[in-house]
């Protein structure tokens, strides 16, 4: 689709719409009624053809607009973009030309005319932003100009930014252009380009425009996203990095964001405490009876399952005590003396738990600035919405755009594994390798975990190689893990084993029961080496890659 350019100053919106190239569009001409206009220059520095139509002095409206047309009926153009043209456009070139289109910074029908920035400073508005509209005719017959018709026509797509308590006329302006105009306008070019738009004037002269790509759905054509900001951090990820949280008001389910930090006087949580703390919570949400989880760069140090928090702590710390320090710590049960006792035995960072006993807080305060935060009580709660029957989302920001996909909640029953092996697995290992599954969906690929019981013993994570992190799980089982080893344990697998190198390191390492998706042209070879090691393998079909 070419695209046909007119604008008075600087034609910011039309470079930025020949950057991006919405919908393969080609910015064919760019057209001015000013000769001083800034864009000439830009659009030449580019080979982007000019044209140049200045209104004589007596000349009519309607005698400038066909030379308009004249000027641009050497061009191919399929969709006319104006930006900031200060001419009323009649009928005259309106009904000649192409669809022509106009972005005004502001909400319409708010704030229409010159100064829509003044007028939404002045209003105290808190929010504003830029309409993309299909331009209409806003004279009368003899061609004077009718107020109240300007940027009248039918909306195609809008962008809201918002006003902050500082803004001037000129870094609202700034803001609108660089936050709404620059998204708006493009995203509006792409779907005429896309032939998503249907433009018709079939109501009495009226011009209807439907949009289909905005409808609804699992993942909308467009994505609104609005948080609000509840604390500035000391720093990011680093001390030069600067960093704030933002909090989703609209969320149910417990969450660290606004979890009730209890102990007073402790610093507030950075932000690499927060990125772990909600993994920690994550994990220890997996399971149904008592879990705590150890987690260091928001990967497990260690997991268990177990009758009470203290041995499901105890467990879960005993997997890794060395990488555990610093760590963060998570309970899906209230924290009683007895855990709060073993959690401040080491340095830990921040404690998360669905409720504390007294006892437990007097216990936890003696350690300063160990961070004790109450998410409140799970039960009866989702990181769904309620009403809805499919998975919450999760998110990622990419330069340029984001990444949206639903969030990994599959729960595998001994029903759903495939025993691909002469050796079958026990019932123990069976419930092994489940809590393994549930626990591997949580570490980083590519990930390995050793298992006994319902308590990891080495875990292998974020390796570029899958049989490093076999090696990996085997050396922390090996040399890191506290009264427990990985001879009789289970292996999990995050994702099939392409070679059968990862089951022989494993059986080094004792293993004797794997659990991985399959799904490998190698598969045969691998079964073929369980069976040769006398290993008890079973597939999911499913894999649970995690690399955020």
């Amino acid at each position: 689709m070419n695209v046909a350019g007119m604008a008075s100053n600087r034609g910011r919106n039309l470079l930025n719409i020949d950057d991006r190239s919405p919908g393969g569009v080609t910015l064919s001409v760019v057209l001015t009624n000013d000769a001083e206009a800034p864009v000439l220059d830009a659009a030449t520095a580019r080979d982007i053809p000019t044209e140049t139509v200045v209104r004589g002095t007596g000349e009519s409206r309607q005698a400038h607009e066909r030379r308009v047309l004249d000027a641009l009926s050497g061009h191919d153009v399929d969709l006319v973009c104006l930006d900031g043209y200060m001419r009323i456009l009649s009928d005259t070139f309106l009904e000649a030309a192409p669809t022509t289109l106009n972005v005004h910074p502001s909400l319409l029908p708010a704030f229409p005319g010159m100064d829509a920035w003044g007028d939404a400073l002045e209003a105290g508005v808190s929010l504003t932003g830029c309409t993309v509209h299909v331009v209409t005719d806003a004279t009368d017959t003899e061609g004077n100009v009718i107020e109240a018709e300007i940027d009248a026509g039918p909306i195609v797509t809008q962008e809201a930014v918002p006003v902050y308590e500082s803004d001037d006329e000129e870094s609202l302006k700034e803001r609108v252009l660089y936050e709404g105009e620059f998204r708006a306008y493009p995203r509006a070019v792409g779907w005429f380009a896309a032939g998503k738009v249907e433009v018709s004037d079939e109501s009495h002269g009226e011009i209807d425009v439907s949009v289909p790509a905005d409808a609804a759905g699992r993942f909308p054509g467009r994505r609104v996203a609005s948080h609000d900001r509840v604390a500035s951090l000391r720093y990011g990820e680093n001390p030069h990095q600067d960093a704030a949280v933002y909090a989703d008001y609209t969320a149910t389910a417990p969450s660290v964001v606004d979890a009730a930090q209890l102990n007073e006087g402790a610093k507030g949580l950075s932000y690499n405490n927060y990125n772990d703390a909600d993994a920690a919570l994550q994990l220890v949400r997996e399971f149904e009876d008592s879990a705590a989880a150890v987690i260091k760069h928001t990967n497990p140090a260690g997991c268990a399952v177990a009758d009470s928090p203290a041995a499901a702590y105890e467990r879960a710390l005993s997997t890794d005590p060395m990488s555990a320090f610093g760590g963060i710590v998570a309970l899906n049960r209230p924290c009683d003396e007895a855990t709060a006792a073993q959690i401040i035995d080491s340095f830990k960072e921040v404690v998360v738990s669905p409720a504390y006993t007294d006892a437990a807080l007097e216990t936890l305060g003696e350690k300063e600035n160990l961070r004790v935060l109450d998410v409140g009580d799970f039960e009866g709660t989702s990181l769904d919405r309620p009403g809805d029957d499919e998975p919450a989302l999760t998110e990622k920001s990419l330069v340029g755009g984001r990444l949206l996909q639903e969030r990994d909640d599959q729960r595998l029953t001994a029903a759903d594994l495939e025993v691909v092996t002469e050796r079958e697995p026990t019932d123990s290992q069976v419930a092994s390798m489940l809590f393994a599954w549930q626990t591997i969906k949580h570490v980083k690929s590519n990930a390995i975990l050793f298992a006994k019981g319902t308590e990891t013993v080495g875990v292998g994570m974020g390796q570029v190689s899958r049989v490093d992190a076999v090696r990996l799980a085997a050396m922390k089982a090996e040399e890191h893990a506290e009264g427990k080893d990985a001879d009789g344990a289970v292996m999990a697998s995050d994702a099939f084993f392409p070679f059968p190198d990862g089951v022989e390191h494993a059986a080094e390492a004792g293993i004797e029961a794997v659990i991985q998706p399959g799904g490998s042209r190698n598969d045969d070879a691998v079964v073929e080496a369980a069976d040769d090691l006398d290993i008890a393998m079973v597939m999911t079909g499913s894999r649970c890659f995690r690399h955020d």
